[in-house]
């Protein structure tokens, strides 16, 4: 058993070391909002926060957290929706299929902690997740709204 801080609350967990983290939150945890891509950390669908940085939990195993690490997913973010980059992608209606999003939005708020104003030339190096829909200027008017909101 391994003791785990997920979205602000204590859980333990039974899972081999090696277990990567996506499959923890999702399987165990029942946490779905965190989404399988690519299984090799290429596409960020699977994208999460250990201690506010965001990391791509299909390659990142279990015992490479502690009982000290917060892990936030997409569904501990916030409670109703009102992060900022929450709101922003509301607004401006920024996901087409929405599969990628999850991990999308818990990438921007993970970039916003260390850049709170990004310019394109930044978001296009630190955002590198993928979206097969192509909404990709769509992202980037919401990364800076958001970054706006906050």
């Amino acid at each position: 058993m391994k003791s785990l801080k997920v979205n602000g609350k204590r859980i333990e967990v039974d899972a081999d070391e090696g277990t990567p983290l996506l499959w923890v939150i999702r399987e165990q945890l029942g946490m779905t909002g965190t989404k399988f891509g690519c299984g090799i950390a290429q596409c960020g669908a699977c994208t999460i926060h250990i201690d506010g940085r965001a990391v791509r939990s299909c390659v990142y195993p279990l015992s490479a957290v502690s009982d000290s690490n917060e892990i936030t997913t997409i569904e501990g973010l916030s409670r109703d929706g009102e992060h900022p980059v929450q709101q922003a992608w509301a607004e401006l209606d920024t996901p087409q299929c929405g599969y990628c999003q999850p991990g999308m939005i818990m990438a921007v708020a993970g970039m916003l902690n260390d850049t709170p104003n990004p310019s394109d030339e930044q978001i296009d190096a630190q955002i590198t997740n993928i979206c097969r829909c192509g909404t990709f200027q769509r992202v980037r008017e919401g990364i800076h709204l958001a970054a706006k909101k906050s």
